[in-house]
């Protein structure tokens, strides 16, 4: 897969489709590879008329690593952010937003569809306000705010999130599954083949573990992002799990009430995951959302 220089980093990329047709940048959330983005539903999108680019964020994957800023301890990270204490992580998801941007350049994209799922989301919705004349429209799944007042994930949950991941290839794919199993959702059949075997392509492809959590250090250093939404102006679709243990649902529902004339769609039973069950109306949907910049 090839690399691209942006933003002072390289980020590993791949892309789906014609490039001459509508671009849409997929990103992807927390410590999570662009794989993730699966091949058959990156052609899902193909087939609705869209140019896919998917790419592996800083820290993880094949991109860039930040090795050198270290491994932060971040529970007590986490507690001073619970405190009201200012977190200084050593690049912020505003840069995560400007390596996207800095992507669409390499590629020569004027202006994009982006859709970011998690952590993405965060990141898609930064760019949105942030470099407005790069967005055609905005998809935000699975995703938050960033208010600290929303309701969070459950101790255990959050626990389970940031317990260390084992360094034992074995280990670290029964955990992996054991992990998505509990964010899955209660709505849709775990595919727990599948899962297992991504977790293997994963580990085997980049286990780089410390990347997520400087990450986790990026997020914990967010502002609420509630006040800028409201600039944007592109049309916007925010997706959500009903069952999502990890980004309770509220998050999702204030992203669209903070932004004007957003779509909700609110998928019972889904958690923090992205059923294959669930494709078919969430492709539609960001077509349809697409679609408006021509209307």
């Amino acid at each position: 897969m090839p690399k691209a220089k942006a933003n002072n980093i390289e980020i590993e990329y791949d892309t789906f489709g014609d490039s001459s047709s509508k671009p849409l940048l997929l990103v992807m959330g927390l410590g999570a590879q662009m794989i993730t983005w699966f091949e058959e539903l990156c052609m899902m999108f193909v087939d609705k008329g869209f140019y896919v680019i998917r790419f592996d964020n800083r820290d993880v994957g094949l991109s860039t690593k930040f090795e050198e800023a270290g491994v932060p301890n971040i529970l007590k990270e986490y507690s001073a952010r619970q405190r009201g204490k200012t977190i200084s992580p050593p690049y912020t998801v505003e840069d995560m937003a400007d390596d996207a941007v800095g992507l669409l350049d390499a590629l020569n994209i004027e202006k994009a569809h982006i859709c970011g799922a998690s952590m993405g989301g965060m990141i898609v919705q930064i760019i949105a306000f942030r470099h407005p004349t790069r967005v055609l429209s905005l998809t935000s799944i699975m995703s938050t705010t960033g208010n600290p007042n929303l309701p969070q994930p459950k101790p255990e949950i959050l626990q389970l999130l940031l317990k260390p991941a084992p360094t034992d290839r074995q280990a670290y794919i029964e955990e992996s599954t054991k992990r998505r199993r509990i964010y899955y959702g209660s709505g849709f059949p775990f595919p727990e083949d599948e899962y297992r075997e991504l977790a293997a392509t994963f580990y085997d492809r980049s286990f780089y573990p410390q990347g997520m959590v400087r990450q986790i250090w990026a997020i914990l250093g967010t502002e609420n992002r509630v006040p800028k939404l409201g600039s944007i102006k592109v049309p916007t679709l925010i997706i959500h799990g009903g069952d999502d243990p990890l980004v309770p649902v509220e998050g999702g529902k204030e992203t669209a009430a903070s932004i004007p004339g957003a779509e909700l769609i609110i998928i019972e039973g889904m958690g923090h995951s992205l059923p294959p069950e669930t494709w078919p109306q969430i492709v539609d949907a960001i077509a349809n959302n697409a679609d408006k910049v021509n209307n």
